[in-house]
């Protein structure tokens, strides 16, 4: 039987109907070979309407999401993204647990050089929060490079 490269890298969700998942699932989450690993180059996805649950009020909370990341050998495949950010919809998270949630699975994932993760939050009660959280590959410049970007992060 004929595989395609999808289907030789696992990927199962590209190109076919998919259910948004109920609540968090990480499981949702898949990725691929990076052809480029010796090159330094960006990957930034931006997700204008991510949506999760305040977990006192169960009110929801709306957010553009911003990931950016150095790839290593596997990036992570951007229907799976989707799906995994649209996940949140019904889950209870405070704005910073969103985003440090979604860059520690999106490391597991993929293990890249460099991640930071960024959420807008639309102010409610007349406050907008802006979590930012970051991550180099330890005992690289990726790791000093982390230590920058947060120490010189500003929106």
């Amino acid at each position: 039987m004929f595989m395609t490269d999808r289907e030789k890298e696992g990927l199962k969700s590209l190109g076919k109907k998919s259910e948004i998942p109920q609540d968090y699932n990480p499981d949702v989450l898949e990725a691929f070979e990076n052809k480029h690993p010796e090159n330094d180059y960006w990957v930034r996805f931006n997700c204008p309407e991510f949506t999760a649950l305040c977990p006192i009020t169960g009110q929801p909370d709306f957010a553009e999401i911003r990931i950016n990341y150095l790839p290593d050998k596997r990036m992570v495949e951007s229907k799976s993204l989707k799906l995994y950010l649209f996940s949140f919809r019904n889950h209870g998270s405070f704005h910073e647990d969103c985003v440090n949630i979604i860059m520690k699975d999106l490391i597991r994932l993929m293990e890249p050089k460099y991640i930071e993760v960024t959420g807008i939050f639309v102010p409610r009660g007349g406050i907008s929060i802006y979590p930012y959280a970051n991550y180099g590959k330890p005992g690289t410049k990726y790791e000093e490079m982390a230590q920058y970007r947060l120490l010189h992060h500003d929106i």
